[in-house]
């Protein structure tokens, strides 16, 4: 009975040396599962710290885009609108210039015109004087042919009745100064002629040379102010091709700076990804590890590894992260597949 009693005690002792070590197996197990869903619980955090922290990266670049396109294009209405007003100001100067110019030409041309009239009024005004001028040398030309004519006259009645009897001499005489007084009348009437022609050829002469004088007047005024037309003309087209030019410029500047800009934004954007990238594969791979290193110090200290991933039986809070942990690698052999790509 009594080496009965101590078997039963013994068996006893055993049983419960069992059950303590049953009891603390379980409870280290419980510890390592907490511990590994603590650290997935981490990892999950860092990944949304990480994602929150590259989405709020993101949006500031894209509102920093936004604000340079926005920018840009302030910036280019600006330039169009200023050079719009600057041109409409040019084009504006030049067609009052041109009027001007052609006010000037045509006011020209009336006081050119007035001053030749007056020219020809003061001409016809001064001719009678001119005429009478004339008309007195050649009444004087005539009294002095006159006068020689009477000497010649004298000499010849001398020499002829010196030679005529003295009978005789009054009748040469008489006939003598018929014949003078005959050729001084036809003398005076070639000079009343002479005269009279002269003051119609004078007249008509001074009208022939008023009227080329007013018709080469309007010519030159004409081709001046047709080559005043032509010149404001080219100088319209001038002026039209280099707004066109400065358009084109400026319009190429703008697509060239939107083009820089456009450049730097994609180089940014993919920088940007760049490191978003990296950044994730980096995460990634140091939670990797720090999970791998867990597990297999699990294993070594002769956890199972399909019991960590288990969820407690009276721990339901944690069921969704030990799925989740339970997709992760354990082993070294297959930690390659343990996190995606876009876990992020």
């Amino acid at each position: 009975m009594r080496s009965q009693k101590d078997s039963l005690k013994q068996q006893e002792q055993q049983e419960e040396q069992r059950m303590i070590r049953n009891h603390k197996d379980y409870l280290d197990l419980e510890v390592r599962k907490f511990r590994r869903r603590k650290l997935l619980a981490y990892h999950q955090l860092e990944q949304d710290l990480l994602r929150e922290e590259l989405n709020k990266r993101q949006q500031q670049l894209e509102q920093a885009h936004s604000v340079l396109l926005k920018q840009h294009e302030m910036t280019q209405e600006l330039e169009y609108s200023q050079q719009r007003a600057v041109h409409q100001l040019r084009e504006e100067q030049v067609k009052k210039l041109h009027q001007t110019e052609l006010n000037n030409q045509h006011e020209y041309m009336k006081r050119a015109e007035c001053e030749l009239k007056k020219k020809h009024a003061l001409e016809l005004k001064q001719q009678p004087k001119s005429l009478k001028q004339k008309e007195v040398q050649i009444r004087k030309q005539f009294r002095d042919t006159c006068k020689i004519q009477t000497v010649q006259y004298k000499a010849l009645k001398a020499q002829i009745l010196q030679s005529t009897p003295k009978e005789e001499q009054k009748l040469v005489i008489k006939k003598l100064k018929d014949e003078q007084r005959r050729k001084l009348a036809l003398l005076g009437e070639q000079y009343e002629q002479s005269i009279a022609e002269m003051l119609q050829k004078q007249s008509i002469r001074l009208d022939e040379s008023q009227e080329v004088e007013a018709q080469q007047l309007k010519e030159k005024l004409e081709r001046e102010l047709e080559i005043l037309i032509a010149y404001q003309s080219k100088n319209k087209m001038q002026a039209e091709a280099q707004r066109d030019r400065e358009r084109r410029e400026l319009a190429e500047r703008v697509a060239v700076r939107r083009n820089l800009l456009e450049q730097k934004m994609r180089e940014e954007l993919q920088q940007f990804a760049s490191e978003r990238a990296e950044r994730i594969r980096l995460l990634q791979e140091r939670q990797m590890r720090e999970l791998e290193q867990f597990d297999e110090e699990s294993t070594r200290r002769g956890f199972s590894a399909l019991a960590l991933t288990e969820p407690s039986p009276h721990d339901a809070y944690h069921e969704d992260d030990a799925k989740s942990g339970s997709m992760l690698s354990l082993v070294h052999s297959n930690s390659s597949t343990s996190v995606g790509p876009n876990s992020l």
